[in-house]
């Protein structure tokens, strides 16, 4: 089979047709040449996405369908460029200025995607907070960014209690709001703001995303993203989206998740592409009806759908209409060998992997139409960008050897800072000039990638990274409950399931009752996929010489393996 999508009898010649071409030529500047900036000098990933598009023949096309059910919103770019400039005339009108942050906590929905870009077009740092979070979690965020402007629902409001006192404003989405003193109906707001704005002018190194993800000690850790970083949303979304005129595309990442803001808003929009956004439970019927509605011709999604999917049988797909589907994407985790098959058999096209991470910005390590598959591999990298396999030592390894995956710092998505934490940022780059990602991997022969694993314990299910240390604090908070320890164990849908040991303290014995009180518990401070599945208890936990949880003998002994372990380990725990 030839590497040109001809899905539905239609061949379209990719963007990219010579991968070796462009990784030896290519230089960023090329890119730069195609946004307005080269010609004015003014800088706006927001105004390029967004105004630029309605300004010209786009202004009238499609950019947003937003399904929920049986129902379809539809928004065209010049309809964004006006509700968006009502969203910026609001926040500049309650006070916001270049630098300040606006935090979002929204599920999927237009109110979501017209806030965003307001903030961003006024100059704001924008910060997406995923919806799993609530309580003091979300607080916590609040304070640390130092919003002083938060946009929510009434139903998410309820869930966190008084917002910090940093917050100036709260604007509620939805009609349930009752406006007082710093709470704000949103609705009222856009009724009464102006849609003509001129935009804040920003240099390329200017913030303008702040996305927190948990690292290995567990503590949130805000990525600072530029709009310099619209090079590489623009240049990806050309050769590994292969976008192209009259796409329809799908991203199923929630804006929570760096891939539902660089490849769900900037990426798409930036190549005039129309972006579906849906509301509801990802299902296969729902799935196949969300392509078969609206034409989708690229989708981009997660392992964990893809097995839902398979799961779902071979005849489910079946019973829709799939034909316009021309290029299919995965993110998040490794994509299953098995999966590729099962596309390659379901939709006549391979599921092609992408790699980055949230501190990456964007895609760096893919599966380009250009080229080849080779099943359970991550690709090669992006033009413009050289990876490297180092030792411990910071030496490139040859092909065939693991070590961690590296990327030579320069790429325009690159994250310019952690919030407040100038030291962890600096740890990246401890092998100066390499991006240190964490992630185990070799290269083989042909210049393809193979991840291996992660450096630390960070548990991923379904595309989401876990820290296990932000789990055991919140289990260890009952009563019951001396010491947890825990893991990730294997899961055919999940790619890992969150797994806890349990110490109970003196005079607790274990129950069902207790289990579920446990689980309650969880979910009252943690989003729901770091809820653990399975609890089990042990008499004890073992510990490193340091005092440590030893969470990789847990990981043994819950695979029943055997491996070296440190001789602090407790002697009634019956290792094989």
């Amino acid at each position: 089979m030839n590497n040109w999508n001809t899905h539905g009898g239609v061949p379209k010649k990719p963007n990219l047709e010579d991968w070796g071409k462009a990784q030896s030529e290519f230089k960023w500047e090329e890119t730069a040449r195609h946004f307005s900036r080269h010609a004015t000098g003014r800088l706006n990933i927001a105004h390029e996405a967004i105004d630029q598009n309605a300004a010209g023949p786009r202004g009238n096309k499609t950019a947003l369908i937003f399904s929920r059910g049986h129902r379809s919103l539809t928004y065209t770019f010049a309809d964004l460029r006006d509700l968006s400039n009502k969203m910026g005339n609001t926040l500049r009108g309650l006070g916001v200025q270049k630098g300040d942050r606006v935090c979002f906590l929204l599920p999927p929905c237009p109110e979501l995607y017209i806030s965003l870009l307001g903030a961003v077009k006024v100059g704001a740092i924008a910060v997406p907070l995923s919806t799993g979070l609530m309580g003091e979690a979300v607080n916590r965020l609040l304070v640390d960014a130092g919003a002083i402007v938060f946009i929510t629902t009434p139903s998410l409001l309820n869930t966190i209690g008084d917002e910090p006192s940093n917050v100036k404003y709260t604007l509620v989405v939805g009609d349930k709001c009752a406006a007082n003193g710093r709470r704000l109906r949103w609705s009222t707001l856009m009724q009464e703001a102006s849609a003509m704005l001129e935009p804040e002018w920003m240099q390329p190194e200017d913030p303008m995303l702040l996305m927190y993800t948990s690292g290995s000690t567990g503590t949130p850790k805000g990525i600072l993203h530029v709009h310099e970083g619209m090079l590489q949303y623009y240049q990806t979304g050309r050769w590994v989206l292969d976008l192209q005129e009259g796409d329809v595309y799908w991203c199923t990442a929630d804006p929570g998740w760096i891939t539902g803001i660089s490849y769900g808003v900037w990426s798409p929009w930036l190549n005039g592409a129309t972006s579906v956004v849906f509301a509801g439970n990802i299902s296969a019927d729902n799935c196949y009806a969300v392509i078969e509605k609206h034409k989708v011709t690229v989708w981009y999604s997660i392992p964990t759908y893809f097995r839902l999917l398979m799961a779902a049988g071979e005849d489910t797909p079946r019973k829709f209409d799939l034909h316009t589907l021309r290029h299919i994407l995965s993110v998040g985790e490794p994509l299953n060998p098995a999966v590729i098959r099962w596309g390659l058999k379901s939709f006549g096209l391979y599921i092609r992997d992408t790699w980055f991470m949230t501190e990456t910005g964007g895609q760096l390590i893919c599966n380009f139409p250009c080229l080849p598959v080779k099943p359970g591999s991550m690709g090669k990298p992006i033009p413009g960008v050289e990876a490297a396999v180092l030792d411990r030592e910071g030496r490139e390894l040859p092909p065939g050897e693991i070590g961690t995956l590296a990327i030579r710092a320069g790429w325009p998505a690159m994250m310019r800072g952690v919030w407040r934490d100038p030291a962890a940022y600096l740890e990246y780059f401890r092998h100066s000039p390499w991006y240190l990602s964490g992630d185990l991997a070799y290269q083989d022969e042909d210049g393809y990638f193979w991840f291996q694993g992660r450096g630390d314990d960070i548990i991923n299910t379904s595309g989401r990274m876990v820290s296990p240390f932000e789990v055991e604090n919140r289990l260890v908070e009952h009563p019951a409950v001396a010491e947890v320890g825990v893991i990730g164990t294997p899961d055919p849908i999940l790619g890992e399931k969150v797994k806890a040991f349990v110490v109970l303290r003196h005079g607790y014995a274990w129950s069902e009752e207790l289990e579920q009180d446990l689980k309650k518990m969880a979910r009252k401070g943690l989003p729901p996929f770091a809820v653990p599945r399975i609890i089990e208890v042990l008499p004890a936990l073992p510990k490193t010489e340091s005092g440590k949880i030893f969470r990789r003998a847990l990981k043994a002994w819950d695979l029943g393996l055997s491996m070296p372990v440190p001789h602090a380990l407790l002697d009634n725990l019956d290792y094989k």
